[in-house]
C-alpha cells in the first residue's frame, strides 16, 4: 500500500482505546538512510480559541497504527503514553 503525505495530513487520527478524535496527522518521522515511517505527529489541542499557544502534541509510533482508512486512521495506543511536549516559544 501506497501513501502520500498530503493524503494523511488529510485524515483525522482516531484512537481504538476510547474512541478519542486526536486531530490531524502534521508530521512525520522518517529514518533517513533506509527511508522507513518511524511515527506520525498530531499537533494538540488549542488553548482558549488558540490565543495561548497548544497542548503537547502526541507522538505516535508507526507500529501502532492499525488501519489506514479513506478518511481516517485508526491506532492503538492509550493517548496518555503519546504525549510529547511542545516546545516553548514566545517572549515569557
Amino acid at each position: 500500500m501506497t501513501v502520500c503525505y498530503s493524503e494523511l495530513r488529510c485524515k483525522e487520527v482516531i484512537c481504538l482505546n476510547d474512541g478519542r478524535r486526536l486531530g490531524f496527522v502534521s508530521d512525520l518521522s522518517i529514518k533517513s538512510p533506509e527511508g522507513d515511517v518511524l511515527s506520525v505527529t498530531v499537533p494538540g489541542k488549542c488553548r482558549y480559541f488558540g490565543l495561548f499557544g497548544r497542548k503537547d502534541d502526541y507522538c505516535i509510533p508507526w507500529g501502532c497504527i492499525r488501519r489506514i482508512g479513506p478518511d481516517i486512521i485508526l491506532v492503538d495506543i492509550k493517548p496518555t503514553e503519546c504525549l510529547v511536549p511542545r516546545a516553548k516559544i514566545g517572549l515569557f
